[in-house]
């Protein structure tokens, strides 16, 4: 393939998930309402844990800026795709390519993060209860947070920073929805060895690191309920991580699902319909698994929607700002 200086390059091709004319409506539909469900789902969580005094709290504080998280993640992805569907073009610009792909490895890194800081969280109130509120203050809360922020952003500007280095082929179509790191380096025509080492060690960083926190932290949590006399303490306590478990479960399967595809399977199209199930799905479902699984953030959005059906009834409206 003839190769180009990066510098000429002006537009990537997004190639989707089809190209049949036909199904364009189906797939606009598709996106479209898996993203209206994220978004308002999310900010549902949001409103709901800001209006309930009794929802500030660390789990719930971590709970926001995991929905927060989910709502950046997907406006990072879907719209684009939204807007080449509707306007019948493929092209995404050179800066917006590589735009996307920092803002994705940074929610998708602080995603990742969020998860097991929130196991932790999980982890001290089951097994340290009486130290919890001391242990998981208002201040190590901020500060946990920031640093997933922190860390995930400079590994974002690292990966884009030697992206930009690279020179590319004629060929730059990718076969996606958005511009995925891998495969804008696989496009490239210049020694891509810095990078791909790069991709490792940053996939054990922020895939292999917080899962083994998540592992450990929930071998900690089992132990702790296996010694509580009673069923109903037993149930009790997993009851307060079950939803947490849930969205692990979610999270990192679709992700294992998305490097079996890959690494097994040829098919472009098979390969964008699992970095939808990673990258649309969990963050779709995520506010649906807190909501139906945990009793006390049903009983929020029930006084949510009541308070949207009654304005005046209740004397303080949802603060957006959540105070732990």
């Amino acid at each position: 393939m003839e190769p180009t200086n990066h510098t000429a390059v002006s537009e990537f091709l997004l190639l989707g998930l089809t190209e049949d004319p036909a199904l364009q409506p189906l797939v606009f539909s598709l996106f479209l309402s898996m993203y209206l469900v994220t978004i308002l789902g999310n900010l549902l969580i949001i409103l709901a844990v800001s209006s309930d005094p009794h929802l500030h709290t660390p789990m719930y504080f971590f709970l926001c800026n995991l929905s927060l998280t989910d709502i950046c993640i997907s406006t990072t992805t879907i719209p684009k795709t939204l807007v080449n569907i509707q306007a019948h073009t493929q092209n995404i610009t050179y800066t917006g390519c590589l735009s996307q792909l920092c803002f994705v490895l940074i929610f998708g890194g602080l995603e990742n993060c969020l998860l097991a800081v929130m196991a932790y969280d999980r982890y001290v109130a089951i097994c340290h209860p009486l130290r919890y509120m001391v242990i998981m203050n208002p201040r190590l809360c901020v500060l946990l947070v920031l640093l997933c922020l922190l860390v995930t952003t400079v590994n974002a500007l690292l990966h884009t920073l030697m992206v930009l280095r690279l020179s590319f082929c004629t060929a730059l179509e990718i076969p996606h929805f958005f511009c995925e790191l891998t495969q804008v380096i696989t496009l490239s025509c210049s020694d891509t060895l810095i990078n791909n080492l790069l991709v490792f060690w940053g996939s054990i960083l922020f895939a292999g690191v917080p899962l083994s926190g998540i592992i450990f932290s929930y071998v900690q949590i089992v132990s702790s309920i296996l010694r509580i006399p009673s069923v109903g303490g037993r149930y009790k306590a997993f009851s307060t991580c079950g939803s947490h478990l849930s969205v692990v479960s979610l999270f990192y399967g679709t992700g294992f699902g998305v490097y079996m595809s890959s690494a097994v399977s040829d098919s472009s199209v098979k390969n964008v319909v699992a970095s939808m199930m990673y990258m649309v799905v969990p963050q779709m479902l995520n506010p649906f698994i807190y909501s139906l699984r945990n009793r006390e953030m049903k009983g929020a959005l029930r006084h949510l929607i009541h308070w949207g059906l009654n304005p005046g009834v209740l004397s303080h409206p949802p603060n957006l700002f959540i105070s732990l």
